[in-house]
């Protein structure tokens, strides 16, 4: 499965997920459906601009870990 990091990153830059949704252009809703790892798919777009924000790899937002 995919474990969706966002919740770290914005802690290490001392973001909120609102200050993150201005920036970015997208809404909560779906900020916070990517956060909660409920997300079935995101955009390219959508990833590059979180990494432009928060200034990181599409690998720290995103891990595999296998299933238990």
């Amino acid at each position: 499965m995919i474990r969706v990091n966002l919740d770290v990153m914005l802690a290490k830059r001392k973001m909120t997920l609102s200050e993150l949704s201005e920036k970015v252009g997208i809404t909560m809703a779906n900020l916070s459906i990517l956060k909660t790892g409920k997300a079935k798919a995101i955009r390219f777009s959508t990833l590059d601009a979180i990494c432009r924000v928060l200034e990181c790899q599409p690998g720290d937002i995103l891990e595999y870990v296998e299933d238990e």
